[in-house]
């Protein structure tokens, strides 16, 4: 188990691993992961703006077709435990073209759609498909960059993947409008053909050798076929610290409360709402990511070279104690008390202000996950990513209630002092996260195999 003292200034033999690939070999595998964690980001967000569009065409109500929403999120969250826990076993690249073809068969199946049962079903296994993209993508950042480059990296993967984000409920909105929203579900299936055709060609398997499960077989036959519990990566987040970091990141829809009190209706109008936000995240991700590496190099050379691990979660001041409660309250505030242009461009400011706020958590909280448990960096994040699936679920069913009950103020400055409270919750981690540890070990990582 690591340890304050865990000694980190001589260069471990373990270090080594890291230098089976180029920088330039690096970078291209960063970019190509990058790239699928888009495309699942873009499939996550696209569907809403296309669901007007898709119950009228199957002469079904708008709530019905919502279903598909929760559904959406009840596969992301267990497709990820899925992919993360196959993946220790079978390696990287398999699973990655394991998903890629569910995602394929799925869009098209989303496409041809004709009736609610076929469209929940083919949805499922369309999100199921691309679900495990950012907790893959993490564990094989965690495969190729060292203790001190994996903010910086994580950084890097997810200014792209929330590019995603950022464009999809506006390019959503518009290709359900002006297209067909079945013909944009097609799209999606012959671009994840083409990922996966990237994936066979040029992506090698990134895990350190001898690390697989498949590999500690003593024999197996040509088609090996295990059963892994996947839900059992759940049980990482018995660990006070992996339960206490997950749990606090609130994720408020600020663009659909915006867009309820303003009264705006338009899809593709609320869709460009999310513009700002994701800008905001693409710059957070990107400023978080390097900030965390220097934070732990610095605490590095203050105790003569001992590491912490929770060193990193020390990023996460600026962004957890300022900027998120402080956008999503003056948003509140803003959008109850200033109406007309004046108000809606002020949201807008607070909108980026949230996105770089959310993110300049989010990012080390990813990074901390990879370090305490480096054998296991995409099942820890899997579990992240579940873990966050149903806070989001549970935050988007109660927000637009709240909204109407108390109003978009009070709902807001609610939100702002839960988001102060989970930060005093990784503030104890901070300080108390060496004990946490060793209350109960899940296998941390230490300097000598990170």
């Amino acid at each position: 188990m690591a340890s304050e003292e865990s000694p980190m200034l001589v260069p471990t033999s373990h270090e080594a691993v890291y230098d089976r690939f180029a920088p330039d070999q690096k970078r291209w595998i960063l970019s190509r992961v990058s790239f699928v964690g888009l495309l699942a980001m873009f499939i996550q967000v696209t569907f809403v703006p296309s669901i007007p569009r898709i119950a009228k065409d199957l002469d079904l109500t708008d709530a019905v077709v919502s279903v598909a929403f929760s559904i959406s999120i009840f596969a992301h969250a267990i497709g990820a435990l899925v992919w993360a826990s196959y993946s220790s076993f079978y390696g990287r690249r398999t699973i990655y073209l394991w998903g890629m073809l569910f995602l394929c068969v799925g869009s098209c199946g989303v496409a041809l759609s004709a009736s609610l049962q076929s469209l929940l079903f083919w949805r499922f296994v369309q999100m199921f498909g691309c679900s495990g993209a950012l907790s893959l993508g993490i564990g094989v950042i965690g495969d190729l960059y060292k203790l001190e480059e994996r903010g910086t990296a994580i950084g890097a993967f997810f200014s792209i993947t929330l590019i995603g984000y950022t464009v999809a409920p506006f390019v959503g909105g518009a290709a359900t409008q002006y297209w067909s929203w079945r013909n944009l579900h097609y799209f999606i299936g012959a671009w994840g053909l083409l990922e996966m055709l990237f994936i066979y060609l040029s992506l090698p398997e990134t895990s350190h050798p001898g690390t697989l499960g498949i590999d500690k077989l003593p024999s197996r036959r040509s088609i090996h076929i295990v059963w892994i519990n996947p839900l059992s990566t759940l049980w990482l987040l018995r660990s006070p610290n992996l339960f206490a970091v997950n749990n606090t990141v609130l994720v408020v829809p600020m663009a659909y409360t915006i867009g309820v009190q303003y009264g705006i209706t338009n899809e593709a109008i609320i869709g460009a709402f999310f513009l700002p936000n994701g800008l905001g995240s693409f710059t957070g991700t990107l400023i978080a990511g390097r900030l965390s590496d220097i934070v732990i190099r610095r605490w590095r050379e203050k105790r003569r070279g001992a590491w912490c691990p929770e060193d990193r979660l020390r990023a996460t001041w600026i962004g957890g104690l300022i900027i998120v409660p402080l956008s999503i309250g003056a948003s509140g505030l803003i959008t109850t008390y200033i109406g007309g242009p004046i108000g809606l461009a002020l949201n807008v400011l607070c909108l980026y202000a949230n996105g770089v706020g959310v993110d300049s958590v989010t990012n080390p909280i990813n990074s901390y996950n990879v370090d305490v448990v480096h054998s296991r960096s995409a099942e820890a994040t899997a579990a992240c990513i579940a873990s966050w699936s149903l806070i989001l679920s549970a935050t988007s069913t109660i927000i637009v209630p709240s909204i109407q009950r108390i109003g978009v103020a009070w709902t807001n400055i609610i939100a702002a002092v839960l988001a102060i409270i989970g930060q005093g919750i990784i503030f104890l981690t901070i300080r108390y996260g060496d004990h946490m540890r060793a209350s109960i070990d899940v296998g941390f990582s230490t300097i000598e195999n990170n």
